[in-house]
């Protein structure tokens, strides 16, 4: 058992900017290839080279939904959760290097047809568009979180690590994102009740982003983190569990049914729901085309298994 408390107190101040100025500044040390060695903050862990860096994440109790987040209890209802054991959690998303060894390894056939962001914010589907071509008007960058990739694919991503690695690799359940992105705040947002400060941790829609796309119908963040689109993974400064890029950037697949709202037998032991609503899945954090106010920990994704959108990623986890 690992002691959240202890755990936090290590992460807080030592992240890779060192817990004060603007998030970007972690750029030159979070990069998803550094050397674990050097990595400051939690223990960081890796099986293999350019295999995802994993953090371990205690086990421990919180309040998982947000009652009125959305219409119809979406997020409801509000549920005391117990996150029993232990697990690991990739400090970052999967980035587009380690998505193409994959990839190259297996001749795995991603995905073609991807969502784009328009300039209102919502999205138009592109038939030649995937996840080496995004479409965002330039190459995609090695340390860039990939997208335009399925739950299906994210599920072929981490059925391969798992075999490559012998370790039991899998997505994270609704509960272990919410309370990893938490990290032991309580707020509506993970920054308080300051909307300014989004962009201390996160890649948001905001000012910058704005510029870009005026005509974007939806909450925009009233701070600049310099990011008019995607940013590589591990820019922003890491939350107390030294985990990067949880809010913003790319949603994140994962791996319960979706269902609307909890039933009173869902799961309350931070396993993942898999019994209803199995014609969707969930997907969580938000994105850097995304209105702030589902920028929520709290903010419930759902869509098909198939589905493919140039905001869409995912993080890994594994049993410790």
């Amino acid at each position: 058992m690992f002691a959240l408390a202890s755990v936090v107190g290590a992460c807080v101040g030592t992240g890779v900017n060192g817990g004060s100025g603007n998030g970007r500044d972690a750029a030159a040390a979070a990069a998803s290839a550094a050397p674990v060695a050097s990595a400051p903050g939690p223990r960081v862990t890796t099986e293999c080279p350019g295999c995802p860096q994993m953090v371990v994440v205690p086990a421990g109790r919180f309040t998982m939904g947000e009652d009125g987040g959305e219409p119809e209890r979406y997020e409801g209802p509000v549920r005391d959760m117990e996150v029993r054991r232990a697990f690991m959690l990739a400090r970052h998303e999967v980035t587009n290097a380690q998505y193409r060894e994959f990839v190259t390894a297996t001749g795995y056939s991603s995905s073609r047809g991807c969502h784009v962001r328009t300039a209102e914010g919502g999205d138009a589907l592109d038939p030649q568009a995937d996840w080496a071509d995004p479409r965002y008007g330039r190459p995609i960058g090695d340390a860039e979180p990939v997208v335009c990739v399925s739950w299906n694919d994210a599920q072929a991503y981490v059925s391969w690590l798992a075999r490559r690695t012998g370790q039991r690799y899998r997505l994270p359940s609704e509960a272990e994102w919410e309370y990893a992105a938490r990290a032991g705040t309580t707020g509506r947002y993970t920054w308080g009740a300051h909307p300014e400060r989004a962009c201390d941790g996160a890649n948001v829609f905001d000012a910058t982003a704005l510029r870009g796309r005026p005509q974007f119908r939806g909450g925009v963040a009233p701070c600049d983190d310099g990011y008019a689109g995607v940013a590589p993974v591990g820019r922003f400064a890491p939350n107390a569990f030294g985990l990067h890029d949880m809010i913003g950037n790319v949603w994140e697949w994962v791996e319960d049914c979706y269902e609307m709202p909890h039933s009173a037998d869902a799961p309350r032991d931070g396993s993942a729901q898999l019994a209803r609503g199995c014609d969707r899945h969930g997907s969580r954090g938000g994105s850097w085309g995304t209105a702030l106010e589902r920028q929520r920990p709290a903010f419930r994704g759902r869509d098909p298994a198939t589905r493919v959108s140039q905001v869409f990623g995912f993080r890994v986890a594994r049993e410790p």
